[in-house]
């Protein structure tokens, strides 16, 4: 323990000389690095508190338990990234499907979903939760389509007194309830309606690290967002090994 607090106060002095500088790009990893570090010193100082790979039912939603070998999260969105829309009529391509179900066929967009999606998807180093407002028919309507398992679906609160508030400010409704769901682990979160209030307020509550990847809702999720994701999981996975943490 004493050596990683050693490099842990390291990271400070590098943070300070980054912020002086204004190495911005530079700032934003030591944080990330520190973040995880502080997971890491935490978990060894308590062991009888939960670390990374243990989350418990926090605030009323409900958390998986995986062990101690827990992945980050995806939290991902259906509308947009998965359905594009907005764009003219026609414009976008039909994909056929075997799924002959009432609640498949009860919504002719679920023809826009690219069952490409599914493997890019499960290659990532993460592990999927549905967040969107299809709640529990995300399952029985998109993963078959994407040749997904039964995910974990986000239960979302009923409307909680702040926010109207929180509209004010231009926090997305979904915001608060991802990170209490999070419950402490990094993750990223998929959607089309994120913004940077969003980013800063995770940024404040959330010290884990987290990604919040804005997808254009005429394209749906793109190369270059399965890039963003990729390479954010690639660092998150470096900086866990360097401090131990593993999943």
């Amino acid at each position: 323990m004493p050596r990683l607090e050693e490099s842990h106060a390291n990271l400070v002095d590098r943070l300070d000389e980054a912020k002086e500088q204004g190495w911005l790009g530079e700032v934003a990893a030591i944080e990330t690095t520190m973040a995880a570090a502080a997971q890491k010193l935490e978990a060894m100082r308590a062991p009888e508190r939960h670390a990374w790979g243990h989350r418990p039912r926090i605030g009323g939603y409900r958390a998986v338990v995986t062990g101690s070998g827990a992945r980050p999260l995806l939290f991902l969105d259906v509308d947009g990234p998965l359905i594009p829309f907005g764009a003219p009529s026609g414009q976008y391509p039909i994909y056929p499907s075997d799924d002959d179900s009432p609640a498949a066929s009860s919504n002719p967009l679920l023809a826009r979903v690219d069952p490409g999606h599914g493997p890019r998807l499960t290659a990532l180093p993460c592990d999927l939760v549905w967040s969107t407002t299809w709640g529990a028919e995300a399952n029985e309507c998109l993963s078959p389509r994407l040749g997904l398992p039964q995910l974990p679906v986000v239960d979302w609160p009923e409307p909680p007194e702040y926010e109207r508030q929180d509209g004010r400010d231009g926090l997305h409704w979904k915001t608060r309830a991802l990170v209490d769901w999070a419950a402490g682990l990094p993750f990223a979160w998929v959607d089309d309606e994120i913004t940077d209030a969003d980013r800063k307020w995770v940024r404040t509550h959330h010290r884990a690290p987290a990604l919040l990847q804005r997808v254009d809702p005429q394209h749906g999720l793109v190369d270059a967002d399965y890039t963003a994701l990729a390479e954010w999981l690639k660092r998150l996975k470096c900086i866990a090994a360097d401090v131990g943490v593993q999943y």
